[in-house]
């Protein structure tokens, strides 16, 4: 069991990966009807045939195919977290502390991300669909790492009042990192990413032309790829995520900083030291999508740490409720 949640943890990173990948390429609609691809379960060889099914939607391979192979990982994911939730009801009958709501939850959840999946298609890319999308992977790979943490019985030294002071503050830098990478998805799904160019806050009169109604409203549209907000909302998510990172940084170094101060449990150190390590990361990582104008690999592991860095605060919060 131990052995299949842990498989289930890299699908769901790389479900992350791929669709970051998907989204930065532009092929969140290179195939224009879900679950199949212009008809097809794979990507289809004839053009000619697809442009009849959808003459307004040109087929192109390269992003049809980055859209299909992110739904064949999402489609295994699903199946593999059906598997789980199987076998844990089956074991429930064997061992009384067998979690069973966790498992039935992420089925649940995973049900629902596959909907969203298809309301991304369906909608043309609107904005909230694709943010809660995107806030389901992340939030599935969650549960799925604590999942793990309590199969595994981590082994804490119990009573410790120094770390049981940091409770309060590492649950609060856990909500303050999701509510950055809400805003991280907002920058994403809006096309927001480059609409600041500069270090370390925006360029020009920037403070004159902020629109915080305008820039976390859905305009109506007839087709969100590419964006449908103008400049200065755009501008705008780009700012309210770089104060949000600011913000972040504060929050995650001053937890840091207590920890260390506080914690004599290695188990604990050890969560610490990730998390400077995956804050460092991450940090270099968002500059650099600035000064480097955006480059694909950048922006992928951007994705990619900010989901080791949630998960290094999910077993951080889990370890201190542990010592409880």
């Amino acid at each position: 069991m131990r052995g299949f949640v842990k498989l289930s943890i890299v699908l769901a990173f790389v479900v992350i990966v791929l669709g970051a990948y998907t989204r930065l390429t532009d092929a969140g609609l290179g195939c224009p009807d879900w679950p199949g691809c212009y008809g097809e379960l794979t990507v289809p060889k004839d053009a000619n045939k697809a442009a009849e099914l959808f003459p307004d939607t040109p087929l192109e391979s390269h992003k049809a195919w980055n859209e299909m192979i992110h739904r064949y990982a999402a489609g295994t994911l699903g199946l593999v977290i059906l598997g789980i939730a199987i076998w844990s009801l089956w074991r429930k009958r064997q061992h009384s502390e067998q979690p069973v709501k966790l498992p039935l939850f992420l089925l649940a959840l995973v049900t629902f991300q596959a909907a969203l999946g298809m309301w991304t298609v369906t909608m043309n890319l609107q904005p909230l669909v694709v943010m809660g999308h995107l806030l389901g992977g992340f939030s599935t790979i969650s549960l799925l790492y604590l999942l793990s943490l309590r199969l595994q019985r981590v082994h804490i030294p119990l009573g410790d009042p120094k770390v049981r002071s940091l409770s309060a503050f590492a649950l609060f830098a856990l909500i303050v990192v999701l509510g950055q990478i809400a805003l991280g998805g907002w920058v994403a799904a809006n096309y927001a990413a480059m609409a600041c160019t500069e270090l370390p806050f925006c360029e020009g009169n920037w403070t004159e032309r902020l629109d915080i109604t305008g820039a976390f409203s859905v305009p109506e549209a007839s087709t969100y790829q590419y964006g449908a907000h103008d400049y200065a909302e755009r501008m705008t998510i780009h700012i309210a995520h770089r104060f949000g990172a600011y913000f972040t940084i504060l929050v995650v170094g001053l937890l840091l900083w207590m920890g260390y101060r506080r914690a004599s449990s290695n188990v604990i150190r050890t969560s610490l030291n990730w998390i400077t390590v995956l804050l460092i990361a991450q940090v270099t990582l968002g500059f650099s999508n600035v000064l480097l104008l955006l480059p694909l690999s950048v922006a992928v592991a951007h994705n990619a740490v900010g989901a080791l860095l949630l998960l290094s605060l999910v077993g951080l919060n889990y370890k201190i409720a542990r010592n409880a």
